[in-house]
């Protein structure tokens, strides 16, 4: 409920007076040898902190100071700069509106496991009372009902306010970031940034700033207010971890318990060097936010990344998406029909694939990486000696690309067009490369014919029990060689190319799955295959894009291609 701004005038009187009355000592900056925060000890290898309340009760004993956010993107990202550079635990009331703008967050994947949302203005007054938080600061449209002996201060809206609040000086943010989590994770607190004051959803927040802290002053003069500020004191042999979906205030809590908050691109303890060695070294995690799943879920991420056996992909970590982008060359080796790649040797395709990575790198936040996507069997017009019109091309004739990319620290594809054999039978024929730790699977029903049907007189497909099956073995594959995470490409630009895709498997951790859409001619035909692609695609794919280098009039430029929502994790070039 809003209320009346005399309401908020007489209330903010009242507050301070109160306070005032109390004395003068909760309103004194704490100095070094004392902080404002008392925290709790987290005991256990592991922890799910599923939103702000969560990690507030379990990192948090008491606090002079709290900081509460309404629900607001902007509300939460300016609370959460004030909050770090405070040292105070930071709460949000109402609906958490979505902070994420970066090209995690325009996948789909983002979404598979849930945000973290705000809690009940109840349960903040709740929350307050407990940690026995004697100043509040709020920012945004907060309503609350305030308490005895509490002081509600409102965000004074201009940087000179904060600082003589806080005793920080703040830097306002130009330009939209696109990762406010790692932003938030990954800030000085000595140099912390902020929102412009007027940049939030309420717009209001600036003059209720202005009537609070010029209400209940008299004709003599103003009272200077400081808020009590935390010292976290470091804590050590435990990582907390942070995701696209994290809460800031979940993060800024952490923070302010001492915490070492670590930022991955996705919430699994695989995902980057940092996590993966916290796990081996023993360090206990603290999950934040409902982007790692329940405990269940997290543990088994945790175990999966404490296997030292497992070697790190090109970039860090197992996982293989998200966090980087490849861009790949397609074909097969020394037939140029086939793809831009069958047009060099192993050593000029790799150079060739760098150039392309060179043009992409200015416009991703994350590294950027080569590849080849390697047509390995190849469908024929005639049925061949084993009457199924495919041939596959022995492992020997693939090494040298492999092994160059390999090298060049990039990611092979071994693609599949089986004509009317088995796409099974197919992968097991190239164990031998898929055992290697950058090499991923990617199978073709374009060329996925039924018995009598001769490939390139119709547009194949395949059920989706038959790639469940292969992604059964291609995932025990991986487990049992200590392998890291393991692409599965499903290449599509018809709906009817992959029967009853929704009953696709996806349940194994040790595999990214990606789709594929291979649209090709103007850009509005690809955005339509696009788009028609990724209708009800779960939300556990990974999408991927192809530039036709001669069909698609004209070709996407990187900077297009990489302005696509959402945006491609995977670009090929045939």
């Amino acid at each position: 409920m809003r209320v009346s701004a005399m309401t908020r005038r007489v209330t903010a009187a009242v507050a301070l007076a109160v306070s005032l009355a109390l004395g003068s000592s909760a309103l004194v900056a704490c100095g070094n040898s004392d902080s404002a925060v008392s925290t709790k000890k987290v005991d256990g290898e592991s922890t799910v902190l599923s939103d702000d309340i969560a990690a507030s009760e379990s990192l948090i004993d008491s606090s002079e100071a709290v900081v509460v956010s309404s629900a607001g993107a902007a509300e939460q990202r300016r609370a959460a700069g004030i909050a770090v550079a405070a040292g105070l635990p930071m709460l949000v009331a109402g609906s958490v509106e979505d902070a994420e703008d970066d090209s995690t967050a325009k996948s789909p994947k983002k979404d598979a496991r849930g945000h973290d949302t705000g809690a009940d203005i109840a349960d903040v007054e709740k929350e307050i009372d407990r940690l026995g938080a004697k100043t509040v600061l709020t920012v945004g449209a907060v309503d609350l009902t305030g308490g005895e002996g509490r002081q509600v201060i409102a965000d004074p809206g201009t940087t000179d306010g904060l600082k003589e609040l806080v005793g920080t000086e703040f830097k306002v943010l130009k330009e939209t970031e696109s990762k406010p989590t790692r932003a938030v994770v990954e800030m000085d607190p000595e140099k912390p940034t902020v929102v412009k004051g007027d940049a939030t959803k309420d717009g209001g927040a600036n003059q209720e700033a202005q009537d609070r802290a010029s209400d209940g002053q008299d004709d003599k003069g103003q009272e200077s207010i400081t808020l009590p500020k935390g010292s976290p004191k470091e804590v050590k042999d435990k990582l907390a971890l942070a995701a696209p979906g994290t809460g800031l205030a979940s993060i800024a809590t952490a923070r302010a318990a001492g915490l070492k908050v670590s930022w991955l691109p996705v919430g699994d303890a695989r995902a980057t060097s940092e996590s993966i060695s916290a796990a081996r070294d023993g360090e206990s995690l603290i999950a934040l936010g409902k982007v790692f799943g329940d405990k269940d879920k997290f543990d088994q991420s945790i175990e999966l990344a404490k296997d030292d056996k497992v070697k790190e992909l090109p970039g860090g970590g197992t996982l293989l998406f998200p966090g980087r982008h490849l861009i790949a060359t397609y074909g097969h080796p020394g037939v140029a029909p086939l793809g831009v790649m069958g047009e060099d040797d192993p050593e000029d395709a790799v150079a060739r694939a760098k150039d392309y990575v060179k043009q992409y790198e200015k416009f991703a936040d994350d590294p950027v990486l080569p590849a080849f996507e390697i047509i390995a069997s190849v469908a024929q017009a005639d049925p061949g000696p084993r009457g199924d019109y495919s041939e596959p091309a022995p492992v020997e004739t693939l090494k040298p690309y492999v092994e160059a990319m390999t090298k060049a620290g990039g990611y092979v594809i071994i693609d599949l067009q089986p004509g009317s054999a088995d796409f099974l039978d197919q992968a097991k024929f190239y164990e031998e490369l898929l055992k290697m730790p950058n090499v991923g699977l990617a199978l073709d029903p374009e060329w996925k014919m039924e018995p009598g049907q001769v490939p390139a007189t119709q547009v194949g497909h395949v059920k989706a029990e038959e790639v469940n099956r292969v992604a059964d073995w291609l995932a025990e594959l991986t487990r049992k060689n200590n392998l890291p995470q393991k692409m599965l490409m499903l290449h599509q630009f018809q709906l009817q190319m992959i029967r009853d895709r929704e009953t696709l498997d996806l349940s194994h951790p040790e595999l990214a799955f990606v789709l594929h859409a291979d649209g090709h001619g103007s850009p509005q035909e690809k955005f339509e295959t696009w788009n028609v692609m990724l209708q009800d695609l779960q939300p556990e794919i990974f999408e991927a894009w192809k530039n036709f280098i001669d069909e698609d009039q004209p070709m996407f430029t990187p900077e297009e291609t990489m302005n696509i929502e959402p945006r491609p994790w995977l670009v090929t070039y045939q």
